[in-house]
């Protein structure tokens, strides 16, 4: 990533771009805007942005085919923060589906979404270091190599999946993830049975490194969407 992250903005409300790029721009970043869908893929096209925040509602083509785009036809790994009016959980599943790595439902705080930002850029600046890593959060070590995880000191028993979708969570601290992604991420994904095998493997981990399995605070349930993990 450079020095002054670069910021691509795709936005046809006028008030809410201009609030955007003064927000952005203040903050030491270089900011491009598109107002279209065929705009913002020209625009990444050209030249590849550290991180793309895009409204679903545009004229020309949708976010979404903006988002499968930039995914699939072009391969781009940015994050992509996903700029929603709408309150259906269905758009923000197939957002996320198709590549997206977060979203925020308008209206938002400036603030709040600056915060998101910046957590997807040290994501994606920090990426992954392998098996080697190891993840630290609350009373929990997951280290990587070991291929074990300890709380408190002591070793804590997982199956295969469990360990999977565990390792899954903690390489994407504060994403939203559906269901679906996370089933994907298994290693032996052809034995579940569906993506409701998700929700029995995160009950069983919560048993396994929560303090109160009742009362979350690292595996965090999004209604309707899926789970995020918090370190």
């Amino acid at each position: 990533m450079r020095d002054r992250p670069n910021l691509l903005i795709v936005e046809d409300d006028p008030a809410l771009l201009r609030g955007l790029v003064d927000k952005f721009r203040s903050e030491g970043c270089q900011v491009r805007v598109a107002c279209d869908g065929y705009s913002a893929i020209d625009a990444a096209d050209e030249d590849p942005p550290d991180i793309v925040l895009l409204d679903i509602m545009l004229p020309g083509c949708s976010g979404f085919e903006v988002c499968r785009a930039l995914r699939e036809d072009s391969g781009y790994t940015m994050p992509i923060l996903m700029l929603t009016a709408r309150g259906q959980e269905s758009d923000v599943v197939r957002g996320l589906n198709l590549g997206a790595d977060d979203y925020i439902t308008k209206p938002f705080s400036i603030a709040e979404l600056h915060a998101r930002v910046n957590a997807a850029l040290r994501r994606a600046n920090g990426g992954c270091n392998g098996a080697s890593k190891t993840y630290r959060f609350g009373q929990c070590e997951l280290d990587m190599e070991a291929q074990q995880l300890r709380r408190n000191g002591e070793r804590v028993e997982l199956t295969h999946q469990e360990l999977s979708f565990l390792a899954h969570f903690a390489a994407n601290p504060g994403r939203a993830l559906t269901r679906e992604a996370i089933l994907r991420s298994g290693e032996k994904r052809s034995v579940l049975t569906g993506v409701r095998t998700v929700d029995r493997c995160v009950k069983n981990l919560r048993a396994k490194i929560e303090i109160d399995p009742r009362r979350p605070v690292h595996i965090i349930t999004i209604r309707d969407v899926g789970y995020r993990f918090e370190a």
